[in-house]
């Protein structure tokens, strides 16, 4: 048919193109290897926008290898281009917080994790470290330690789960979770890349596995204390994102990326006081769960970020998750909003897991709940008024 002949012609058009792109690593090499100065140092300001969601970066070349965050620049940006400013009044200053080995970029080079501020020196919108940094010290005394289970799923560039039948669905959840084989695993790749990038990163990347959900995967980031957490999150999502770059495809931190018999994908928080490891800590464990419970609504408006609503498509009560309607706590329950693992409840001491935060949820808001609930239990009036992020 005609339909078809002129898709024919355009994917013909698209093939020099292709091809061109298939060349670049090789054109690449030849560039990214030449040799840099010992006199200059890379660093990628990394940021997070105006959407709460997306990350941002640009490089600037500094005259000596950083030995602190001190000897950094604060630097700036257009906000108007990421949502954070008006065109009238632009920059957005980056304030350095984190520096780490840059995996793209051979030599004595960084990528530096950054908070935002206006104009006056006020934290952005979408700058919740610093609220969450304010907690981090007010609750050092208890040595908090985070651990969060990153889910993700690989698209193609056409906007299909990765390895899924065009048009179509794979077969039913099953043999796919850590799973073997082409037929089953579809982007391993680009995991396995990821892990090591992160590791020459300096990130603590503890472990990765293939999840449930065809082309879906999870790598975990911890222990950290404290504010860590949210610092090597946010890098190792940027990691990720530019690595799928190289492989032409898509990372979507969706709650519920496939309607349906699907799993969504979470982050799940695991999380510490040293009273809750010290020996009869599951006391603290248990005390803790029970404010927990008592916040309930307020955790749902602060684990992603549209207040809750994204985690409504998640929270269903199916596919490994609690309702997003009620609180629910169990030993080794993963149908429960939180839960002990059997190991911990053996050995009376360790941690709990917090599986209500979404993949997209944003770190820095979570430890500062979890903190505020458990350890400072200072939420007023204001905070607790509506439940409206939960219904």
């Amino acid at each position: 048919t005609l339909q078809c002949s002129i898709r024919f012609i355009f994917c013909l058009s698209l093939w020099p193109a292709m091809s061109l792109c298939s060349d670049f690593s090789a054109v690449f090499e030849r560039y990214i290897n030449l040799p840099q100065p010992s006199s200059v140092c890379l660093a990628t300001y990394v940021w997070i926008d105006g959407s709460g969601e997306g990350l941002r970066g640009k490089t600037k070349t500094v005259y000596e290898f950083p030995k602190s965050l001190e000897e950094l620049p604060v630097w700036n940006f257009d906000g108007s281009s990421t949502g954070q400013s008006t065109g009238r009044d632009s920059d957005i200053y980056l304030k350095p917080v984190a520096m780490y080995r840059d995996p793209f970029m051979p030599g004595d080079n960084i990528l530096v994790m950054c908070e935002t501020y206006g104009p006056s020196g006020e934290p952005t919108e979408s700058n919740k470290r610093h609220s969450s940094l304010s907690v981090m010290d007010r609750t050092k005394s208890s040595k908090p330690w985070f651990g969060i289970e990153q889910e993700y799923t690989i698209y193609d560039l056409a906007g299909h789960p990765l390895g899924w039948p065009k048009g179509g669905y794979p077969g039913p959840q099953g043999p796919y979770y850590c799973a073997v084989g082409a037929d089953k695993i579809f982007g391993r790749v680009i995991m396995d890349a990821h892990y090591k990038a992160c590791l020459y990163a300096g990130i603590k990347i503890s472990g990765t596995n293939v999840e449930v959900m065809p082309s879906q995967f999870e790598y975990q980031i911890g222990p950290c204390e404290g504010i860590e957490i949210g610092d090597q999150l946010w890098i190792s999502r940027y990691i990720l994102h530019r690595i799928a770059e190289d492989f032409k495809v898509k990372i979507s931190l969706d709650p519920k990326p496939v309607p349906g018999d699907w799993n969504g994908a979470g982050a799940h928080c695991n999380f510490s006081t040293v009273e809750m490891r010290s020996e009869g800590g599951i006391k603290e464990i248990h005390r803790a769960i029970e404010e927990l419970s008592k916040q309930h609504h307020i955790h749902i408006k602060h684990y992603d970020p549209k207040g809750g609503e994204d985690n409504m498509r998640r929270l269903t009560g199916h596919h490994e998750t609690a309702t997003i309607y009620e609180f629910s706590s169990g030993v080794a329950h993963r149908g429960a909003s939180v839960r002990i693992p059997r190991q911990v409840n053996k050995d009376g001491k360790g941690y709990l897991e917090d599986r209500r935060p979404s993949a997209n949820c944003d770190p820095y808001e979570v430890i500062e709940a979890l903190l505020r609930t458990c350890v400072l239990k200072d939420w007023g009036p204001d905070d607790s008024s509506s439940e409206e992020g939960s219904k």
